[in-house]
């Protein structure tokens, strides 16, 4: 097989959760470039039309559904009509997630300051919203005995970030289902179906704005740490995740299973010394 073939999605269908996001849009631009047809979820139907008719493609190749991945009467009924239209799923990019400031703790806080049922909610929608949508979207793959899950993680999952105690705990927790789940498809499907995740580093976007960025528009002391323990000493660009995306949704990766790849400008890498 040649190169441009070995990362060509042509003819394949892609679903991105949290498609209306900074990072989840942008992916879903990398894999149609690239030659799928996208998919996007998102809770805001005003967003996710928006981000449908920003992206840049062929208008038959991209559509969007109001979706809760928590819901599983919701993602059943979106995974119907994508089939309907469709005819398959063969990538499935689990890019939501978020965090809620309840289940982070201050500057001023401690772990007793902690709101258990905002960390739950967390947990929910970064773990059980990774879950419940590839139990869904996933049986399309098993069925025809093809497809590519890429589940979205974070630096916070492999190294102990202050404040974050809630994503922390939910990301890490995506990062065994991964491994899990690859070894699950794998010997219960075939090499046809892998499950991969990727971890990006820091990367600034609405939901954590507010702790890397003062109103000012100037980095926040939290922001000058996180940039002095990057090697690449700058935030990330969503457009940085594309090529990974595609990488793992494609043929080029046909024998890689079960692994997280850091997007992260080094920052896993550097011990700070």
């Amino acid at each position: 097989m040649n190169i441009p073939d070995l990362f060509s999605l042509n003819n394949s269908v892609a679903v991105i959760t949290g498609g209306s996001g900074i990072l989840g849009g942008a992916m879903a631009q990398g894999l149609l470039d690239a030659g799928a047809s996208v998919v996007i979820l998102g809770t805001n139907q005003e967003k996710v039309d928006s981000n449908v008719a920003g992206l840049h493609g062929i208008d038959d190749r991209k559509s969007g559904f109001v979706c809760d991945v928590t819901n599983e009467e919701q993602l059943r009924q979106v995974r119907d009509r994508i089939m309907a239209r469709f005819g398959r799923i063969d990538i499935l990019v689990n890019a939501a997630g978020g965090n809620r400031p309840g289940a982070t703790i201050q500057p001023e806080q401690n772990f007793f300051d902690l709101n258990f049922s905002e960390f739950q909610q967390v947990t929910s929608l970064n773990y059980f919203g990774t879950v419940l949508p590839t139990l869904i979207f996933g049986e399309p793959m098993a069925a025809a005995g093809r497809g590519s899950i890429i589940n979205i993680s974070s630096v916070a999952a492999a190294r102990s970030l202050t404040r974050v105690a809630g994503y922390s705990a939910a990301k890490a927790a995506v990062e065994n289902f991964t491994r899990w789940l690859a070894v699950e498809m794998a010997k219960k499907f075939g090499e046809g179906i892998r499950v991969n995740a990727i971890a990006p580093g820091f990367f600034l976007t609405e939901q954590n704005r507010t702790l890397l960025q003062k109103p000012d528009g100037t980095n926040t002391e939290r922001a000058a740490e996180i940039l002095r323990m990057t090697p690449f000493k700058r935030f990330g660009d969503p457009k940085d995740l594309t090529g990974t995306v595609v990488w793992l949704a494609g043929n080029a990766s046909s024998f890689v299973t079960g692994t997280v790849i850091p997007v992260d400008g080094g920052f896993s890498a550097f011990s700070g010394v």
